[in-house]
């Protein structure tokens, strides 16, 4: 199977800044990307970044549309149990249709619980999670739907827009936890891996996920990595280590790491925090550290390159060698 390659947008930046600016650095990137052969774009979703401001992925993709070409776009990932089904399964329809097709639904169950309250939901997430797929991939299917849910009640209903690809878009899983990953192998169309965990963990993971029915022949693996190259090794940890590590302190007060397999911890140094985890180097260091991923068994990776604090044009020169570089190197 072909190794296909996506930009994860950052989709973020610092409360004060112009957020215009932010927003044209994000398609600077997403037009290099474009340029550079890449086959996808993602952007993720979150509400009430308090030290980070977060663009919403639902318009900002829309707007990437008309800047990716032919690349797929993907929500990566969506936080499922938070929203009506209804208006998920009608907005990614029209999304999907936007794309010409080409939607990825990536999506989530989410883990910070002031997201949660702000939208009132109590501790029973993931029951609201996988009925609400569930519902969402009734509608696409034409209807009629009955759904009787304290948060969404339909009686025969008809979704008269449904998605370009039929039966609907891929559903791409994000899970961390050993649960839900054995999860996403029972009701996603593929695992989703996370770029917070190591090399070490995801190796055991994907034990669990296929011996739950995850990667069928055929199928895909897709894994989100953080990623910077620059001409030298020494350049792009002066460029990326600041911003990255700044990130990963901000996923510690968000609570990530609590949700992590195997004890992973955030809040530490940024050398602890790149064993495994961050690819950061010359071109020849990218190749070496991404190669073993493909070896697990990897068909698609989702790359971010830019964190909030960087300058756009860095991320785009790391876009540009990876294009040149590195890519032709691992295809």
């Amino acid at each position: 199977m072909a190794l296909t390659t996506g930009l994860y947008l950052t989709n973020q930046y610092f409360p004060g800044e112009d957020p215009r600016a932010a927003l044209e650095g994000q398609l600077a990137m997403v037009r290099a990307a474009r340029d550079g052969g890449w086959d996808a774009v993602f952007a993720g979703h979150h509400y009430l970044g308090d030290e980070l401001a977060h663009f919403q992925p639902l318009p900002m993709l829309a707007r990437v549309a008309a800047e990716s070409g032919d690349m797929t776009v993907g929500t990566g990932i969506w936080l499922l149990a938070l929203p009506n089904p209804l208006d998920v399964a009608e907005n990614m329809a029209t999304l999907d249709i936007i794309t010409g097709g080409r939607l990825i639904f990536g999506v989530g169950l989410g883990y910070r619980d002031v997201e949660y309250a702000a939208f009132g939901i109590g501790p029973r997430r993931i029951g609201r999670f996988e009925a609400n797929l569930a519902v969402i991939r009734q509608l696409w299917s034409g209807g009629p739907v009955d759904a009787d849910l304290p948060w969404c009640h339909l009686e025969g209903a008809h979704l008269r827009i449904l998605p370009q690809q039929r039966p609907g878009p891929p559903v791409w899983m994000a899970a961390n936890s050993d649960s839900a990953v054995e999860r996403a192998a029972r009701i996603a169309d593929a695992w989703l891996i996370n770029p917070h965990a190591t090399l070490a963990t995801i190796t055991r993971q994907l034990d669990l996920y296929r011996a739950a029915g995850g990667v069928p022949a055929g199928n895909r693996l897709p894994a989100m990595r953080e990623i910077f190259c620059a001409p030298d090794r020494e350049t792009a940890v002066r460029r990326a280590a600041p911003v990255l590590g700044a990130k990963y302190r901000t996923y510690a007060d968000w609570g990530q790491d609590k949700v992590m397999p195997d004890r992973d911890a955030f809040d530490t140094a940024y050398a602890e925090l790149a064993d495994q985890r961050f690819i950061v180097g010359s071109p020849a260091d990218c190749i070496a550290a991404l190669r073993p991923w493909l070896d697990l068994g990897v068909t698609d990776l989702v790359l971010r390159t830019h964190w909030a604090g960087m300058p756009p044009a860095h991320a785009i020169e790391s876009i540009r060698l990876i294009s040149e570089e590195v890519l032709p190197a691992l295809r």
